[in-house]
């Protein structure tokens, strides 16, 4: 193979934008992220890491050599096999199950690679894995030097005394599946679930290997527990002092009301002496130009700079998106020992570890791993803004409180006291230790406080008075609002959709192409997940009837959308309507996030967004529900409330127009606007109220069948924000809902295309689809009420106007029956 060229210096760079928390209140001050510089290749005496990559292309072969081929780093066997034809996509069809052979393999990556002849003269010569996928022995010129058997750790392997300049690197991948199995039957006792439920397709003691979980199957996502090297891998060559980690965390001092900045890096001294020198840190914008003493001891160790900022200099805080300024600084870190090794530094939600919905061994390997993998990731993460608290676990106490694997009597002790073993006794104490500006909870859902009380396992982790709530409730109708929980923190709760049509005719046949195939049972990996949608959507749409099985199939896909957009829509609306308000010690709901965000693979799930990026009716729905300002609307005894709801950090004044259209009219039966009203900062309030009764009768004595009320707030006379609606009946029930023979025309405006759509009467849940054309529009899955409405198409990729009229499909509720 070529000799791999060093890494250059990395780049400066900017912190990017986001949101620490979502919708959670937090603040912090921001210096973005630290990248370690290094340089080309230095002769010997030189500090600097001489760095070489060793991404790229490696040989692949299985156990016994009957499958050889090569394939990308990063990257895994099906990545390498997929990429030269040796089997086809993965996610086609039923290709999950035919290709289960690969992962009862063993394989075996190779490569070898030229360094420098000097590369000996270094004192240390490290090989660094970023992530190793996950046990395998490791071979340097034929002499083992690592086993590893953690996803989530970084490896660094000491090779000073083998490296040469011809090598040969081996890593000897095992079967995941089969380890796995070993080490539950060599354990002494059974560690719940030992199986998956057989919808899920998956493998089994996947809890005995720390590795994601999810790549054993899980319900929303196939059995892929691939093999190979998934992050990067590169060897380091330095003298004297080399630094291996660095982290910082701004701390604010509430006592002296000075911000301080902890940064704590970790070198590795190879000196026989401790090694003195200076830490200069320069944040300009920040007036800061401080110098300190540092000395640091033969081996690897952590050392802790304070820096304190002058408290009479303004510091610009950074805020969650829509709160204010991501502000962030510049700051610059050197570090000088004995005026002749330096190191320069230049620096430009909630994090579950990776343990769910199990329980798990705690021999003895199992926490000496954890502990390894828990140091790594927070060493890499703390830094970041976006975490505001290390949760131990998803759901593992509400497993144990809730009886999940219908444990024998007198094995529960067992587990509760291996649950405090791992979370408690070993992750807890890392993360306070590592990290005293976060706090730490055991799992989620969890009641905070009280749960500590009860020895961090409550008896009703669900209990809605304290900490977070997962919800999910696929029976009850959805647009019912009582009954929706009144949590703290909604931390977890949605309802299932299956992708587009597009998104699945890629994988899979004609034969397919019905609600009631085996395609379709074979994708859904949650238990009665199919008739799940179809009966909620079933509660207020007319289900899809057509001559024609395959445009039937294609219109039960988009009323899963729409069920899935407007279920999720209503439920947040609740959440964020209850944060002002508490009845009977229920409510003041200070955070919502609906499960789940993205697709992993063409099949049902909670997602906003498909396999390949192509966004579902409910991710155009989140971007109103969770707008910064937003109204929305219930009923409660035959009146007609509507709240305003505001994240803002000011109060600001308003008026609310609200309309009442018949379905067959684009004309407004009646309208209204309200005095103005002031909503608060960071609240919720009523804003309207009205009976149904005499808004019927003062719109012409129209009826519920044949109304919908459309609301939208108005600031200093200009319509701001979203328009929402209000169904005063079920949409199956509508009378005078008309097919609106809606017409688009497409024109080029800048970056955007403009879809300019025609209609002839008012029209729901309005879906523009350009099918395998990449991008996302500005508005979609709407209720229209105009006769003329613009919406504009921002592409992914290069696209003519030819092409997205030919791709083009309108399909609106009324039109599926």
């Amino acid at each position: 193979m070529p000799t791999q060229g060093a890494r250059p210096a990395a780049p400066v760079i900017t912190m990017p934008s986001g949101c620490r928390g979502s919708v959670l209140r937090w603040w912090c001050m921001a210096l973005g992220w630290l990248h370690l510089i290094s340089g080309y290749p230095q002769p010997a005496g030189d500090s600097t890491a001489h760095v070489f990559s060793l991404n790229g292309v490696w040989r692949v072969r299985n156990a016994d050599s009957s499958v050889q081929l090569y394939g990308d780093v990063p990257g895994c066997v099906h990545t390498a096999l997929s990429s030269w034809g040796t089997i086809k996509d993965p996610y086609i069809g039923f290709n999950d199950v035919k290709y289960k052979w690969i992962i009862q393999d063993d394989w075996i990556y190779s490569k070898s690679f030229t360094l420098p002849p000097n590369i000996r003269q270094w004192q240390k010569v490290t090989l660094v894995c970023e992530g190793i996928d996950t046990v395998s022995t490791i071979l340097l010129n034929r002499i083992p030097i690592m086993k590893t058997e953690n996803m989530f750790n970084r490896y660094t392997i000491d090779i000073t005394k083998i490296v040469a300049e011809e090598n040969s690197l081996e890593i000897k991948f095992q079967s995941a599946v089969k380890w796995s199995e070993e080490k539950s039957t060599n354990h002494s006792y059974v560690v719940p679930p030992e199986c998956p439920p057989k919808v899920q397709k998956g493998e089994c003691h996947v809890n005995f290997i720390r590795k994601a979980q999810c790549s054993f199957s899980w319900d929303w996502g196939p059995s892929f527990p691939t093999q190979g090297i998934w992050k990067d891998i590169r060897i380091e060559a330095y003298n004297v002092v080399h630094m291996d980690y660095v982290s910082y965390v701004p701390v604010f001092d509430n006592s002296t009301s000075q911000w301080m900045i902890v940064i704590e890096p970790v070198f590795d001294v190879l000196t026989a002496n401790p090694l003195s020198g200076h830490v200069f840190v320069l944040i300009p914008d920040l007036q800061v130009d401080q110098s300190h003493d540092l000395v640091i001891h033969p081996g690897q160790h952590l050392y802790k700079i304070i820096i304190k900022i002058n408290a009479s200099v303004p510091v610009g805080l950074w805020w969650p998106n829509g709160y204010g300024q991501q502000t962030s600084y510049n700051m610059s870190i050197t570090f000088d020992f004995e005026g002749e090794y330096i190191i320069k530094e230049a620096a430009k939600v909630w994090h579950d570890f990776m343990f769910a919905c199990s329980l798990y061994p705690v021999d003895d390997w199992f926490l000496g791993t954890v502990r390894e993998e828990v140091t790594h990731q927070i060493r890499r993460l703390k830094s970041h803004p976006c975490i505001i608290v290390w949760s131990g676990n998803n759901e593992n106490e509400a497993a144990i409180a809730s009886d999940w694997f219908s444990i024998p009597t007198y094995m529960k002790e067992v587990y509760v006291q291996d649950y405090l073993t791992l979370y408690i006794k070993t992750i807890r104490v890392l993360a306070l230790e590592m990290d005293a500006t976060r706090p730490f909870i055991a799992s989620s859902p969890t009641n905070g406080k009280e749960t500590v009380k009860e020895n961090w396992l409550s008896k009703d982790p669900y209990d809605n008075h304290y900490g977070d709530t997962h919800y999910y409730n696929y029976m009850t109708d959805c647009w019912d609002w009582t009954s929706y929980p009144k949590p703290r923190f909604a931390s977890e709760y949605g309802f299932q959709s299956w992708p587009s049509f597009s998104t699945l005719q890629k994988i899979s046949s004609p034969e397919d192409w019905s609600y009631t195939s085996n395609f379709t049972a074979h994708r859904q990996h949650h238990a009665s997940g199919n008739e799940q949608m179809t009966s909620q959507a079933g509660l207020h749409y007319n289900m899809p009837k057509n001559t024609d099985p395959i445009t039937e199939f294609q219109d039960t896909l988009y009323l899963t959308q729409v069920m899935q957009a407007q279920c999720v829509k209503l439920q947040t609306e609740f959440y964020r309507r209850s944060q002002s308000e508490i009845v009977n010690g229920l409510g003041y709901t200070m955070g919502a996030l609906y499960w789940q965000l993205n697709d992993i693979w063409q099949a049902p799930s909670w997602s906003s967004i498909e396999y390949g990026g192509k966004w579902k009716m409910l991710h155009y729905y989140a971007k109103d529900f969770f707008a910064p300002v937003a109204t929305s609307a219930f009923e409660d005894q035959e009146v007609l409330h509507i709240y305003g709801v505001s994240d803002l950090l000011k109060d600001y004044s308003f008026k609310l127009t609200i309309k009442v259209y018949k379905w067959d009219s684009l004309i407004p039966v009646c309208e209204r606007v309200t005095q103005e009203f002031v909503i608060k900062a960071r609240s919720s309030d009523l804003v309207y109220k009205e009976s149904v009764a005499e808004l019927l009768m003062r719109c012409g004595n129209t009826t519920r069948l044949h109304s919908v009320v459309v609301f939208s707030l108005l600031h200093n006379g200009q319509a701001y924000g979203a328009k929402n609606w209000h169904f005063l009946s079920s949409p199956k029930q509508a009378q005078g809902l008309l097919k609106p023979n809606i017409t688009v025309s497409i024109s080029k405006n800048n970056a955007a295309y403009v879809f300019t759509l025609m209609s002839s009467s008012p029209a729901a849940f309005v879906w523009l689809d350009v099918w395998y054309i990449a991008g996302r529009f500005s508005d979609n899955g709407f209720l229209l009420t105009e006769e003329k409405t613009a919406v504009y198409f921002y592409a992914w990729e290069p696209v003519t106007i030819d092409e997205l009229k030919k791709s083009l499909r309108v399909t609106t509720l009324r039109d599926i029956y």
